[in-house]
């Protein structure tokens, strides 16, 4: 398990350095939300997210997933983006008192900062993470998403900032 949690963390590293910044996006519509799911963290790592959506996910949440996996996926996504030459474009870190919740910041400005670049990079990660060997072993690859590769690590929310103005959450149910 934690090879193929590796080979995860260095396939979804190698998508995050091939995003380059976009520009200025358009001006985001005021889309409400479901509330402020995260007290504790907004204002302090991101603004009160934009946008609150639940993901109901496929996936099960692994047995073995626990607060050391959660913390040694995002350590070694951060590590693996850490030993290239090309600075990171994002920060990833998991908060909360057992590590369930994925921070996902971005270090450029004008980088994947509306929600429509939010979904498209989450997008993008679900297709690297479809063809993970954990997906092909079960036959998901064409159902499962990042966001059910997040629910079987034992994620519970994750939040996608430009580290200035935008946040967006997913909750998973």
């Amino acid at each position: 398990m934690r090879r193929e949690l590796r080979t995860v963390a260095l396939a979804l590293v190698g998508l995050l350095l091939l995003l380059a910044p976009l520009g200025t996006p358009p001006a985001l519509a005021q889309d409400g939300g479901a509330g402020k799911v995260d007290e504790k963290h907004s204002d302090y790592y991101y603004p009160e997210p934009e946008l609150v959506e639940s993901y109901g996910p496929r996936a099960e949440t692994l047995p073995e997933a626990n607060r050391g996996l959660r913390v040694g996926f995002v350590t070694g996504m951060t590590n693996a983006q850490l030993s290239k030459p090309v600075r990171p474009g994002v920060a990833i870190f998991a908060k909360g008192d057992e590590a369930q919740k994925l921070i996902v910041v971005a270090l450029e400005e004008g980088y994947i900062d509306s929600l429509y670049r939010a979904r498209a990079f989450f997008a993008m990660m679900t297709a690297i993470a479809r063809t993970l060997p954990i997906f092909e072993q079960h036959g998901v690859e064409e159902w499962f998403t990042f966001f059910d590769l997040a629910k079987m690590l034992g994620f519970e929310l994750i939040t996608f900032t430009d580290g200035k103005d935008f946040a967006y959450q997913v909750v998973l149910e």
